[in-house]
């Protein structure tokens, strides 16, 4: 999930006519679609090389795709690729994906897309104090509820529980910390150069990160002597990224951002589905009531963000009325 893990990039809300936001709203479904069957090909990867090497690949994977992609889309670059605040969200991604992609090596997928979907509510969490946002006590409150539904897939204290199920919970605050990142970010660039460069910046830590546990002997690098299908997959799992971002990154240039939240939560369906086509996993009953509880905590979130928005664009209104009397 930049996720791309980068798995979902943040764009100023488009208002346009009912067709644009139709078709935003379809690359968004398309995206959901996409977005499990990268981490399918990931989850297959680590059955044969350790998941910090699969994160590596993966992002060079899709270090040259986006490289290509900014040849043929020069128009679209706007500011500059390389910066503090790129690398700081490159950082984010690997450890991002890196906890996510090692969730996915010991637990079922949908399980750990379900416990990763807290992320909405750790973004609340971190508005606040880094964005100086006001967060109202019925969000508050549905952050509690999330989080006691992550406790609940999580089960720990209960038989059965490993400390890999907190993994997607790390994904998730990285995840939330690179979603601030490039709202900074996308104050003087584009969509396309933040991704750009989040991406290299990414690729070379993970390939450092990779090397340094390699030199040290902690990590045993099996990538170049897997089986020829590896090197089928590793390629495919970086395409799938890059083309995610691609939809990911139209749909929000398309349609509101609030409009687009809750078609995220489609992923979980297909997470689920792949997950028990390709390995035999179902999520238990219990699973399933955490995993609704997320889910309604974090649409909840989304739902009172969008009125706290009209609220802002209401006032914004009647003083620029005010002004214009005056």
């Amino acid at each position: 999930m930049i996720r791309p893990r980068s798995r979902r990039p943040v764009a100023p809300p488009r208002h346009g006519p009912t067709g644009e936001t139709g078709a935003g709203i379809a690359l968004m479904v398309l995206a959901m679609a996409l977005l499990p069957v990268g981490d399918t090909l990931s989850k297959l990867l680590t059955r044969e090389i350790a998941a910090i090497e699969v994160v590596a690949w993966r992002l060079a994977m899709q270090m040259l795709v986006m490289l290509a992609l900014a040849a043929f889309l020069r128009h679209r670059l706007r500011g500059r690729a390389f910066s503090p605040v790129l690398a700081a969200s490159g950082l984010c991604s690997v450890v991002s994906l890196g906890c996510l992609v090692g969730a996915f090596a010991t637990m079922p997928i949908a399980t750990a897309i379900a416990i990763f979907f807290v992320e909405p509510l750790v973004l609340v969490l971190l508005a606040g104090p880094l964005l100086g946002e006001r967060i109202g006590p019925r969000r508050y409150a549905a952050v509690g509820v999330g989080f006691i539904g992550a406790l609940v897939v999580i089960r720990p204290g209960f038989a059965g529980f490993t400390p890999a199920a907190l993994l997607p919970l790390g994904a998730a605050v990285g995840y939330a910390l690179n979603v601030i990142i490039m709202r900074s970010a996308a104050r003087t660039r584009s969509a396309l150069t933040i991704q750009l460069g989040a991406t290299i910046y990414g690729a070379v830590l993970a390939a450092g990160l990779v090397g340094a546990l390699a030199a040290t002997g902690l990590l045993d690098v099996r990538a170049f002597a897997a089986a020829g299908w590896i090197w089928a997959l590793i390629p495919a799992a970086g395409m799938v990224s890059a083309a995610t971002f691609l939809l990911i990154a139209e749909a929000f240039r398309r349609s509101e951002a609030g409009l687009l939240a809750p078609f995220q939560y489609l992923e979980i369906v297909g997470a689920t589905l792949l997950g028990f086509v390709v390995f035999g996993d179902l999520p238990d009953l219990v699973t399933v009531a955490g995993t609704a509880i997320i889910l309604a905590s974090g649409a909840y979130v989304v739902h009172r963000e969008r009125v706290a928005g009209r609220g802002e664009d209401r006032a914004t209104e009647a003083g620029q009325s005010l002004e214009a009397q005056g």
